[in-house]
């Protein structure tokens, strides 16, 4: 079972090399890291090359400049593991998070598997807040995530059988960890492992906040949302006439 991890870079220099170095001990040979570099100009560029003249299972690829949606979807579109992790720039992954991942796919038919998270702060030290999965209310269902979503990406693992459906994301999909995790709950479903898995590492860089935007703000970018959900339901329609994988009846 080959493992791939799509990583969306953004001037990522001051954590990049802790949470590679968290991930890379995890894989074997013939696995891979993604990682799409929207930009580099924190002095990171160098580094980076130097890691992956290193190590041959990271790639780098330029992103395309379009946001951390469409960097994460371009790093995925070039991934050619059987399990497909996403990762954030600033993390800490725990030493057996790959392994019980993986068993999780083994012992379940899910498409996506989630895993919670303790928070920590700048220097890796755990904060002792709720986990990731307290604050968001973590729990599977499609409305239910809708509204709030908890699908968490950097939380995330996802079958290969799933790129045909997810891909490409539609540029209205402002979240692509929701866009995931719902196309997993309509194929095969997904599954929540409890154990803190990586170290979620708060900062004022932080793309992904654990705050709510204005009423406005949440019910135009649902709004969207539910428009790309009916492309997403054409989607798993086609692949469910071509026999696709786990296609569950919605």
């Amino acid at each position: 079972m080959k493992i791939s991890v799509a990583l969306a870079y953004y001037n990522g220099g001051e954590y990049i090399q802790e949470q590679l170095d968290s991930i890379m001990p995890q894989l074997g040979k013939e696995d891979e890291v993604i990682l799409s570099i929207d930009k580099a100009d924190d002095g990171s560029r160098d580094m980076l090359e130097k890691r992956a003249g290193a190590d041959s299972r990271i790639h780098l690829l330029e992103g395309p400049g379009k946001g951390v949606v469409q960097n994460f979807a371009h790093a995925i579109a070039h991934c050619h593991g059987d399990i497909i992790f996403l990762s954030d720039q600033d993390d800490l992954w725990k030493k057996d998070k790959v392994k019980k991942v993986r068993r999780a796919f083994e012992k379940t038919g899910v498409s996506v598997v989630l895993h919670n998270a303790k928070i920590i702060d700048k220097e890796g030290r755990e904060t002792g807040e709720d986990t990731l999965f307290a604050l968001r209310g973590s729990r599977s269902g499609i409305l239910k995530n809708l509204w709030k979503n908890s699908y968490i990406g950097c939380c995330m693992a996802f079958r290969k059988e799933l790129l045909p459906v997810i891909l490409p994301i539609p540029e209205e999909m402002y979240m692509h960890d929701y866009w995931i995790g719902t196309a997993g709950e309509c194929m095969g479903g997904t599954g929540l492992l409890q154990e803190p898995l990586i170290g979620y590492r708060r900062h004022g860089g932080n793309v992904t906040d654990l705050q709510h935007g204005s009423l406005m703000f949440m019910l135009r970018k649902r709004l969207g949302m539910l428009k790309c959900l009916g492309i997403l339901k054409k989607r798993i329609r086609r692949k469910k006439k071509q026999g696709g994988l786990y296609a569950k009846a919605r």
